[in-house]
């Protein structure tokens, strides 16, 4: 059996690791060993399956394998990026951005961030930002938190700071998108497309 890490793009939520399980739990010549946000580890039989038809695997179910270096650091940063503000569970309010992406894909913070810039012709911090306003998105929707507490909660100075942001990002004050009857979201794999 061979082993091989597969470092997959815009591998974004943990519906997306489910997918993955149960599409190749089906496939016999392959074996998962573990599967973490944009990081599929797999053994297979070389004898029955190629890595390439592997690969092809993955694109069928919507997905795409990274092997530039450079693009699966940017994917190492999205990852972080997403735990950092959706699964910290308020340590977005207690530790800096940098400070916790650094950390994490194990790479000083100027090199994250010019990768970052180079590879998907947007900032880090850009992207962070996106992240936060679906977050915002996603706790108004849910509405059991007051706007102080979805500011604290990720980690902004103050609510007018939070809502000016919200407003110039999405085109609404915080108060219409809460009227809005379809409120409108964007995916996390749609919140930043680039070719690699």
């Amino acid at each position: 059996m061979s082993r091989r890490e597969f470092h997959i793009k815009n591998m974004v939520s943990r519906s997306c690791i489910k997918l993955i399980e149960v599409y190749f739990d089906r496939i016999d010549a392959v074996k998962i060993v573990k599967v973490f946000l944009g990081l599929v580890i797999l053994e297979y039989d070389k004898t029955l399956i190629t890595s390439a038809e592997i690969e092809a695997h993955f694109e069928t179910i919507g997905f795409r394998v990274a092997v530039n270096p450079d693009v699966i650091l940017v994917e190492q940063i999205k990852v972080a990026a997403i735990e950092l503000i959706y699964f910290s569970n308020n340590a977005n309010s207690l530790i800096r951005n940098s400070d916790y992406i650094s950390e994490r894909v194990q790479q000083p913070y100027s090199k994250i961030s010019r990768v970052f810039s180079y590879v998907t012709a947007t900032t880090l911090e850009k992207y962070i930002i996106l992240l936060k306003i679906e977050k915002t998105k996603e706790l108004l929707i849910h509405n059991e938190l007051s706007l102080s507490e979805i500011a604290y909660q990720l980690g902004y100075s103050s609510v007018q700071y939070l809502s000016n942001q919200f407003k110039k990002i999405t085109g609404f004050t915080v108060s219409q998108y809460r009227d809005l009857e379809n409120k409108p979201r964007i995916p996390l794999d749609n919140l930043l497309n680039y070719e690699d």
